[in-house]
């Protein structure tokens, strides 16, 4: 049997139909990535979909695998978190892929720089430095990736992320160099003040009053505060705030489905009515 591998002229389909191919569960991890990637090349030269692509066009379609993978980690299904990690192996290899024809890089040095990177950055294991805990390792790496040539401490922090995972970020981002509350307390303190000064400012009558790029910027302070006082109790907001929207969409789906076996319209209902099924719904749970 000949080794999987990447070569251009392979003839994968007749490969994987040979008596003699181990099947999928047999592969070593190496084995089974170089078959990743001769499927990847046989499909980047026969196939008319495959052919086409680019790193722009492979964007948008990795953004939502992420955003997939994300979600079967917070449902905990363990099945689809191996479907969607397999895809986004895929994208991976396909990036390295399209670099390599353009003479730019190769897989191969795409998982070395890795490695290089993770033994740099773990000098407590592969050097002489010590640490005494999980905080030390962070503020560790965040100044070697500052020796590394990064500008600014901040600069690792992607600009498209949605604002309330770049705000957990930076305020983790921050933390690394020291520049943070001593206390939770502390941060609650700021949580209630920011708080206060909006209930001043924008709590009146008449809304036609509000300055509204003013309430917007305090709204975002608040928000921010919120977020620091999460850290600080190990709560990633992104998750505990889609753990909320997951929660809402489910007690609402049942409200809509037993309105429908009642033959009710929702927009006919009062909020009374609605709150019985809402709370049937929450008693589900």
């Amino acid at each position: 049997m000949r080794k999987l591998g990447w070569h251009p002229k392979h003839d994968l389909f007749k490969q994987e139909k040979m008596s003699k191919t181990p099947p999928p569960e047999e592969y070593t991890p190496g084995a089974a990535f170089e078959r990743l990637l001769t499927i990847l090349n046989t499909l980047r030269t026969d196939c008319p979909w495959d052919k086409k692509q680019t790193m722009l066009s492979l964007r948008h379609l990795s953004i939502e695998e992420m955003y997939e993978l994300g979600d079967a980690v917070l449902e905990n299904d363990l099945p689809e978190i191996k479907k969607e990690l397999g895809d986004i192996l895929l994208h991976l290899t396909f990036y390295a892929k399209i670099a390599d024809e353009q003479k730019a890089f190769n897989i191969t040095d795409v998982l070395n720089s890795a490695c290089e990177k993770l033994i740099n950055r773990h000098p407590h294991i592969y050097g002489d430095v010590i640490v005494a805990n999980e905080e030390d390792v962070k503020q560790n790496w965040e100044q070697l990736k500052l020796k590394e040539g990064n500008k600014s401490v901040l600069s690792g922090v992607p600009k498209s992320l949605p604002a309330l995972v770049k705000a957990y970020r930076i305020q983790d981002k921050v933390k690394g160099v020291g520049f943070d509350w001593e206390d939770k307390s502390q941060v609650w303190e700021k949580v209630e003040e920011e708080l206060q000064e909006f209930k001043e400012e924008f709590n009146i009558e008449d809304s036609s009053l509000i300055d509204q790029e003013k309430a917007e910027n305090e709204f975002g302070d608040l928000l921010f505060s919120l977020i620091n006082y999460a850290r600080f109790l190990n709560i990633n907001p992104e998750n505990a705030l889609e753990r909320t929207n997951k929660k809402f969409i489910q007690r609402f789906s049942y409200l809509e489905n037993k309105a429908k076996e009642e033959g009710k319209n929702l927009k006919d209902m009062t909020l009374t009515e609605m709150d019985i099924y809402w709370n049937e719904a929450k008693k589900l749970e």
